[in-house]
């Protein structure tokens, strides 16, 4: 892993393979550079690939205070590394960071693509609760990082309970754990967009080509609050991602892969 310091101080590690123009890849909650390790090697074919740990995460470190304005600014170190413009991807609510990143940093980022941004703007689903980030802080205040996870994949994913105690056997719960305290970031990213209400008109001046992508096989309201996000951006369209879902990233990243390259680049064309 490479690092570089953020304007804050904090260090940033972050993968760079591949060659090309540069693409940084925006992770979603509880997750770190290597949920996205073969994303990243399918897009390091046709692209320098900034695959990094986001702050709290993985090699990266923190800092006292958070603020979403911080990771824009980690963004922003990576992009200057990368020769000052880059293309930009998020997944969930990383998406929603890349988002607020293309927003502030404006001709840095020369495409977006957003990989169903998690808002909730509608009754098709119960919206996270108004208290949900300081419920949150309060377990992690409470070392209680287990619990922490359980709340988020309950209450901001939806995750019945009886699927819980299976997800807990498997390896990548104890890496949650480890980033609990990060699903706090999380959830001021999201702020009020995860509360039913329809999205602020006036939050995201994006001009750049954005492309807004919803796995077809995913829950209605990802289709609905990403035709809506799609109606307040500039430039952006609305895409399927045929026979996916939330987890594409993970479970299909040629597909995935190939649909960003096709957008970056301009192509219409199968790349594998």
């Amino acid at each position: 892993m490479n690092t570089l310091i953020s304007k804050d101080g904090t260090k940033i590690a972050y993968k760079k393979q591949g060659t090309g123009p540069s693409l940084i890849l925006v992770a979603s909650a509880a997750a770190d550079h290597k949920d996205a390790e073969q994303l990243a090697v399918q897009l390091a074919k046709h692209f320098t690939v900034y695959n990094y740990d986001r702050r709290g995460r993985g090699q990266s470190t923190d800092s006292s205070k958070y603020a979403v304005e911080r990771e824009v600014e980690d963004i922003e170190a990576l992009i200057n590394e990368a020769g000052g413009n880059s293309f930009l991807f998020g997944s969930s609510s990383g998406a929603v960071l890349a988002l607020e990143a293309a927003n502030k940093l404006e001709d840095k980022v020369r495409k977006l693509f957003m990989y169903e941004p998690p808002f909730i703007i509608d009754d098709s689903r119960p919206p996270v609760p108004a208290n949900y980030v300081q419920h949150l802080n309060n377990l992690i205040g409470e070392g209680k990082r287990n619990k922490a996870v359980e709340y988020y994949m309950s209450e901001a994913l939806g995750i019945p309970s009886e699927y819980l105690e299976y997800m807990k056997a498997d390896p990548s719960w104890k890496s949650m754990e480890e980033m609990a305290h990060t699903l706090v970031y999380d959830g001021m990213i999201m702020g009020e967009t995860q509360s039913g209400k329809s999205l602020p008109v006036d939050r995201w001046e994006v001009t750049v080509p954005t492309c807004v992508m919803v796995g077809e096989n995913s829950e209605p309201y990802f289709h609905e609050d990403a035709k809506s996000l799609v109606g307040l951006l500039h430039q952006a369209k609305y895409q399927l991602l045929s026979g996916q879902d939330h987890s594409a990233v993970m479970m299909a990243p040629d597909v995935l892969a190939n649909e960003m390259a096709n957008f970056y680049l301009n192509l219409h064309q199968n790349l594998n």
